[in-house]
């Protein structure tokens, strides 16, 4: 990981730098979408990850022009829902991605989940993403929520190497054997939920947000506990895209260039893993179950 000015970067593996530290826009509603994203930029941020299952991509494109930052100089990534893979259907999704943003190259394209009930579209999928590669349409290709046995099948049936693979990684749900899996690849780990914040859905019983080891770093330092799961993602390799529409949490999240963590706390965190995962279950995403139709743009 390489640091340019205070924003560090991940280099991926067909060269690509990746904003190690992004917003991200999961159940942002569109109307906070575009004063969210412009006020990121604003703040320093120069990733932003949206998706088209997501129903924001259009407000993330007129947040990214309100900012007056050039294109080139921002970092935008986008993921294909379920209901668009096959090849000509994913080559259509870019599109229609891609005309929502207002853009004619993706940084990076995702494959939102793996469809593991019908995984020879999702092998289609990306085949698609590999021509839209070769085209220059987009930079980087990869997946997300992919899990070993997946990751298996596609590096064996396919020609190029996912540069990311962006999955639930928090304090308590790591995935440490998956990101093993990663880095024998050359695979990027980018987390989503990356403080956490899923652990407060649905009344959790434990909080990431209170949890007294992360209040009692946060303590030594004068920052807080969200800021302390950040900047261990950033200790470790990975991209983290924590969400928020506050400006002041906004800009909370990307005050974690000024410390640096212990080996000693960096471990003190690893041992909070309870192994829990809080999203759904990779292959429990069907056609049948979550295959709503993306809108034309």
């Amino acid at each position: 990981m390489t640091t340019t000015t205070r924003l560090p970067f991940i280099t991926l593996n067909n060269g690509v730098d990746l904003p190690a530290l992004g917003l991200g826009v999961f159940q942002s509603p569109p109307a906070e979408t575009v004063t969210a994203v412009e006020s990121a930029i604003a703040g320093g941020y120069r990733l932003i990850d949206t998706a088209a299952a997501y129903f924001n991509e259009r407000e993330v494109g007129e947040g990214i022009r309100r900012s007056g930052i050039p294109r080139d100089e921002i970092f935008i990534e986008t993921k294909v829902w379920i209901s668009d893979y096959g090849y000509d259907a994913t080559l259509h999704a870019f599109d229609k991605s891609a005309r929502k943003l207002g853009v004619d190259r993706l940084d990076l394209l995702l494959l939102h989940h793996p469809l593991s009930s019908a995984f020879e579209r999702t092998l289609g999928a990306y085949r698609a993403l590999e021509a839209l590669l070769a085209d220059g349409r987009v930079r980087a290709i990869g997946v997300s929520n992919f899990m070993p046995q997946h990751l298996d099948r596609l590096l064996s049936e396919t020609s190029v190497v996912p540069a990311v693979n962006q999955i639930e990684v928090h304090p308590y749900f790591q995935q440490t054997a998956l990101q093993r899996v990663h880095a024998e690849h050359g695979i990027a780990t980018q987390a989503w939920s990356p403080i956490g914040g899923i652990t407060s859905y649905a009344g959790g019983e434990k909080r990431t947000f209170d949890d007294p080891t992360l209040l009692e770093i946060a303590r030594r330092y004068g920052k807080s506990a969200a800021q302390m799961m950040l900047r261990w993602h950033l200790q470790q390799g990975r991209s983290a895209i924590p969400k928020s529409v506050t400006p002041a949490r906004i800009a909370e999240n990307f005050d974690v260039f000024d410390f640096e963590l212990t080996r000693e706390q960096v471990a003190a965190i690893d041992a909070l893993d309870t192994g829990v995962r809080g999203g759904p279950e990779p292959d429990s995403i069907t056609l049948e179950n979550y295959g709503i139709p993306i809108p034309e743009a």
